[in-house]
C-alpha cells in the first residue's frame, strides 16, 4: 500500500488552493521521530497565497481533515502530522504478502519488452578473477528484476574472443607451451604464458611484432592459428562455465567478439553511404565533436577495425534480432566514454533507438587499495575466492550448528550467497575493497546474516507448526498489535513494491540488498522483543508476520541472485 495516497487524498479535499497528488506526494516528509507521526505536510508552502502563519494554517486543516481514516492527525507547530492506523493497515499488508506469496512485488512496467543484457563477458584463455564478478552479478540481478515488472531480458555473455591478445597468447604458447601442460591445466598454464609475454616484451619488443603476425595469419583463416583459437576458446569456456554454475548465472547467447566478424563491413558501408567517415592521418574517423566527445577511430592506418566498428554491428545485430526496448551494457565505469561515442555514432547513422542503449557502468574491486591486473599477474581468481568463501561458512556452521543436515550443501549456499551479496550491497559506481573475513560473517551487514535471519523465521515457523499452530494464510484473522517493533517490520515489508520499483528505474540492485539488510535487522529487532510462540489470541497474527518477513527475504535474495537457505 502507497501511506502517501491516503494522506494526499485526505489533503485534496480539505486544502483551500489547489494542488495535484504529484505535487503534494513530493511535499510529504517522513518526520525524524514516529512519536512525530509517520508522515508530515509543511504548511509553509500555503503562508504566502493564504497571507497566514504556516502554524494558524496546520491548526486549522487538523480541524478540517477526516480523521477516521488515520490514528489521529495533529497540528504541531508548521506541520501536519498523520499517525497512520496501523492495526488496519498492518493487517492489509500481510494479507497482500500472504496472498501474493513470492509474486508480491511484481509490477507490469515493461509490458513484455526485450532488454538484451551485455554481461560477464571474461576474456578467452584467461582465469574469471574478481574483476569479472560484478559485471556477472549486477547484470544477473538486473535480468532478475526486469523479470520482475515483466521486461523479458536476454543474457548475452559478450566473450573476448577475438584481437591482439590472440596473436600475444600464440607467439608465447609456440616459444614456452607444451599441449600436455596445457591439458593439465588448461586456464592457469595460459594465463602463465600470457603473463610471461609481457613481462618478455619489455626487454625483447621484438615478440609484438610476431604476435601481430599471428593475429593476421588468425583473421586470414590460417588453419594451424585457426585450431589453436578454437582450442583455447574451448579450454577456456569449459572453465568459465564451472564457475557460473556456482554463481547460478545462465545465459542466452555466447555470442562473443567473433561472431561479429563477418558484420562489420555493413557499418562501415552505412558509414560511407551516409558521408559520416572522414580520414585523419590515415585513418577513417567519425566526426563527433557536435556531441563534445572525440572523434570515433573506425578503421586504423591498416584498415583494421576497432571496439567500436564491432560494438556498432553487435548493436544494429541485437536491435535486428530482439527488437529491443532497452539495450543494457553492464561494463566498467572506465569505458564509460565509449558507450558515449558509441550512441553518438548510432544517431549520426539515424538509428533513433540509440536512446534505448544505456551503458550501466560499476566501480572496481580492488585489493589493498590496487586494481587488479591480469597483465601484471596481480589477480584474485573469482574460483578460488568461492571456494575460500565456502570454506569460511562451513567453518561457522560447524560452530554454530554442527549438528545440521546438509552441511556441504548449506556451506556453499551461504559462501558464494555472501561474495555475491557483497558485491551487490556496494553501490554500483563505488569502488570497494575485498577482505573475505568480513564478507562472510554471519553477523553484520552480510549476505549471510539475511540468510540467517530468513532461516530463523522459518525455524519459528517449524516450531509453530509442531506446537500444532495452523500455518498463516491469508485468509486468516491477523489483528496484529501495532507495537513499534511491529510496526518497523510491517513498515519495511509494504516498502518492498516501491523498492523493486525504484531499484529498476535506477539499474542498482543494491537497493534491494540494503532493504533486504534492514527488513532483516527490522525482524530481529521484533524477535528479540517478542515472544512470538506465547498461545493468546495474537499468535495467528504474529505467525502471520513472521511467515510474510520470511517469503520477502527469500524473494529479495532470490532478485540478487542469492539462496536462501531454510536451516543454517
Amino acid at each position: 500500500m502507497d501511506f502517501k495516497k491516503q494522506v494526499v487524498s485526505s489533503l485534496q479535499q480539505v486544502l483551500p488552493i489547489e494542488l495535484t497528488a504529484e505535487q503534494l506526494t513530493a511535499l510529504l516528509e517522513i518526520p525524524k521521530n514516529d512519536q512525530m507521526g509517520d508522515l508530515a505536510f509543511p504548511t509553509f508552502i500555503l503562508a504566502k497565497s493564504l497571507h497566514q502563519s504556516p502554524v494558524k494554517i496546520a491548526t486549522d486543516l487538523a480541524e478540517k481533515i477526516d480523521q477516521s481514516k488515520f490514528e489521529k492527525v495533529q497540528a504541531v507547530g508548521p506541520y501536519l502530522n498523520f499517525f497512520l492506523n496501523k492495526q488496519q493497515l498492518g493487517e492489509q499488508i500481510l494479507k497482500t504478502v500472504l496472498q501474493q506469496q513470492a509474486a508480491y512485488g511484481e509490477q507490469d512496467l515493461g509490458h513484455g519488452g526485450n532488454v538484451p543484457i551485455d554481461m560477464s563477458s571474461p576474456n578467452i584463455a584467461k582465469p574469471m578473477s574478481m574483476g569479472h564478478l560484478r559485471s556477472t552479478v549486477i547484470g544477473n540481478s538486473l535480468a532478475y528484476l526486469l523479470t520482475k515488472v515483466n521486461y523479458h531480458p536476454i543474457k548475452i555473455n559478450h566473450l573476448g574472443d577475438w584481437g591482439t591478445q590472440f596473436g600475444k597468447l600464440i607467439t608465447a604458447y609456440q616459444k614456452w607451451g607444451s599441449e600436455a601442460e596445457v591439458k593439465a591445466d588448461p586456464i592457469n598454464k595460459l594465463l602463465a604464458y600470457y603473463v610471461r609475454f609481457h613481462q618478455e616484451d619489455v626487454d625483447h619488443p621484438e615478440l609484438d611484432d610476431e604476435a601481430r603476425a599471428w593475429f593476421r595469419r588468425l583473421e586470414a583463416g590460417d588453419p594451424e592459428a585457426i585450431k589453436l583459437w578454437k582450442w583455447f576458446r574451448e579450454v577456456s569456456l569449459q572453465t568459465f562455465m564451472k564457475v557460473y554454475q556456482r554463481l547460478h548465472v545462465e545465459f542466452d547467447s555466447y555470442n562473443g567478439e567473433a561472431f561479429y566478424n563477418d558484420k562489420m563491413a555493413e557499418i562501415v558501408e552505412i558509414l560511407e553511404k551516409k558521408q559520416l567517415l572522414k580520414e585523419s592521418q590515415g585513418a577513417q574517423i567519425v566526426d563527433l565533436s557536435k556531441y563534445d566527445l572525440n572523434p570515433a577511430l573506425i578503421k586504423k592506418t591498416d584498415g583494421a577495425t576497432l571496439y567500436i566498428t564491432r560494438d556498432l554491428a553487435a548493436a544494429l545485430y541485437r536491435k535486428r534480432t530482439y527488437n529491443f526496448v532497452q539495450s543494457l551494457y553492464v561494463v566498467g565505469n572506465e569505458q564509460t566514454n565509449h558507450f558515449k561515442q558509441l550512441k553518438a555514432v548510432l544517431k549520426e547513422m539515424g538509428e533513433d533507438w540509440a536512446d534505448q542503449v544505456h551503458h550501466i557502468p560499476f566501480g572496481l574491486i580492488t585489493q589493498g587499495g590496487h586494481k587488479l591486473s591480469t597483465r601484471a599477474g596481480r589477480v584474485i581468481l573469482l574460483e578460488k575466492v568461492l571456494d575460500d568463501a565456502v570454506e569460511l561458512a562451513q567453518q561457522q556452521i560447524e560452530q554454530k550448528n554442527p549438528s545440521l543436515k546438509n552441511k556441504a550443501a548449506v556451506a556453499e549456499e551461504v559462501g558464494v550467497g555472501a561474495v555475491i551479496f557483497h558485491d551487490l550491497k556496494n553501490e554500483r559506481l563505488n569502488n570497494f575493497d575485498f577482505n573475505l573475513d568480513e564478507v562472510v560473517r554471519f553477523e553484520g551487514e552480510t549476505g549471510p546474516y539475511v540468510q540467517y535471519s530468513h532461516a530463523r523465521a522459518q525455524s519459528i515457523l517449524r516450531k509453530a507448526q509442531a506446537l500444532g499452530a495452523k500455518p498463516a494464510a491469508a485468509t486468516a484473522n491477523i489483528a496484529i498489535a501495532p507495537t513499534a517493533d511491529t510496526w518497523s517490520v510491517l513498515k519495511q515489508l509494504n516498502d518492498f513494491p516501491m523498492i523493486i520499483q525504484r531499484a529498476v528505474k535506477e539499474y542498482e540492485p543494491s537497493v534491494v540488498a540494503k532493504y533486504a539488510l534492514h527488513l532483516a535487522k527490522a525482524f530481529n529487532q521484533y524477535y528479540a522483543h517478542t515472544r512470538v510462540l506465547e498461545q493468546d489470541d495474537q499468535l495467528t497474527s504474529r505467525l502471520a508476520l513472521v511467515r510474510s518477513v520470511a517469503i520477502v527475504l527469500q524473494e529479495a535474495l532470490r532478485l540478487l541472485g542469492v539462496a536462501a537457505p531454510d536451516e543454517m
